[in-house]
């Protein structure tokens, strides 16, 4: 009898719209959650982008990249750079 209860109260429409109004409440936290974590890593790629060239830059005195290597990355990181500050300066 206790299983007959369960199903007939999981079928009934009361509890379908609460099921339903809970699982769209975990998947709008989730949702939310994730926007939050995005722009958190945009807002901290700008230091990550100034990490990198250093990195680059010692790589290149170092003789593991070459000249031509080396122009490319920075200007694809300088490119960066400029739209992160973009950006920034139209979000403030």
């Amino acid at each position: 009898m206790g299983d007959f209860l369960h199903s007939a109260f999981l079928q009934s429409p009361q509890a379908q719209v609460v099921l339903w109004l809970a699982g769209g409440a975990v998947l709008i936290s989730v949702g939310i959650y994730v926007v939050v974590k995005v722009r958190q890593g945009f807002s901290e790629s700008g230091a990550a982008s100034h990490h990198l060239m250093t990195n680059f830059r010692e790589l290149h005195s170092q003789g593991e990249l070459s000249d031509d290597e080396y122009r490319t990355i920075k200007a694809m990181l300088a490119a960066r750079l400029q739209q992160e500050l973009k950006d920034k300066g139209e979000e403030g």
